[in-house]
């Protein structure tokens, strides 16, 4: 019986970077089609909740600088696809949302990326999206820690 290699980060590394490219080059395909980038649709995806967001929460979500992000949300508010609020609970901060024509825009694209989206089997697709869930958390704490 042939032993176990060792556990090496960077095959775990180098799989989830593949994956990523993998998944990105396959989204970008159907996106392209409706002149939507990765980035946008990740902005979009996020506004499609209907709650509005902080600038800065968006950021986060999107994996965005602030100054790139803003340029952005300039742009699909020149697409009037997003606008801007003042948050009633803070005047100082703004809230963006999907306008009307977003949300319809929002809806078309998440059917052509649903129904073009590999699916995998018999429940991979919740074993992964927990895995990678607690993947996310034990780096996200390990990274916590270690800035103490």
């Amino acid at each position: 019986m042939p032993t176990p290699s060792p556990r090496r980060p960077q095959d775990l590394i180098h799989l989830l970077t593949r994956a990523e490219r993998l998944a990105a080059r396959r989204l970008r395909a159907v996106l392209d089609e409706d002149g939507c980038s990765l980035d946008a649709w990740r902005v979009l995806a996020l506004l499609s909740d209907g709650q509005g967001h902080h600038m800065t929460a968006i950021a986060e979500a999107a994996f965005l600088p602030p100054a790139t992000l803003t340029k952005l949300v300039d742009h699909l508010v020149d697409q009037n696809l997003v606008h801007r609020r003042v948050d009633p609970l803070d005047r100082r901060r703004i809230l963006a949302h999907l306008t009307p024509r977003g949300q319809t825009y929002w809806r078309r694209l998440d059917r052509e990326v649903r129904a073009r989206w590999p699916v995998l089997s018999d429940g991979d697709d919740e074993l992964l999206r927990a895995l990678l869930g607690r993947l996310v958390d034990t780096l996200d704490g390990a990274s916590a820690e270690s800035t103490l």
